[in-house]
């Protein structure tokens, strides 16, 4: 994220066709596995897949809650497209604060049957200016969370 624009952007190529990586955004056992990076656990997931559904994402730290993200549904475009609304809650979910950002995930068609994920992370500017230590670990935890998915989705073809 640079200081003059609260985006991240990052492109990987995840060895699986586009409608395997599709459904581990949206498979609440998937994303159990891999939407934790560092030390941070999943504990609970809800997803109301359609436009206007939520997704909703409980996350650990060491048994205790860490908060998580709640989200909403923006746009569902079959193996090519989603994009969410993007919450991040702290652990009292509803009675703290949530600050809103715009997350667009892009996936195309790679060679030998892979797929090219585009994430494009915005607005985060109102997270940076709340809490400028967590908006910096947006990249970072994306990179990781990034990783995990790739690694999750060839286990789950096994």
């Amino acid at each position: 994220m640079t200081e003059a624009n609260a985006t991240v952007r990052l492109e990987r190529i995840i060895p699986a066709p586009p409608d395997q990586v599709y459904r581990a955004w949206l498979k609440p056992d998937l994303l159990c596995r891999w939407l934790a990076p560092g030390g941070l656990e999943v504990d609970r997931v809800d997803v109301d897949e359609r436009v206007g559904g939520h997704f909703r994402i409980w996350q650990t730290e060491a048994g205790s809650a860490a908060g998580g993200f709640d989200c909403e549904l923006i746009e569902l475009v079959a193996d090519r497209r989603l994009v969410y609304r993007w919450g991040f809650v702290g652990p009292e979910r509803s009675d703290g604060p949530r600050f809103d950002s715009l997350l667009t995930i892009t996936l195309a068609e790679a060679p030998a049957g892979a797929t090219r994920l585009t994430l494009l992370h915005e607005q985060l500017e109102q997270l940076r200016a709340a809490m400028p230590q967590v908006a910096e670990q947006v990249g970072v935890g994306w990179d990781l969370a990034l990783a995990k998915l790739a690694t999750t989705i060839m286990s789950a073809g096994k």
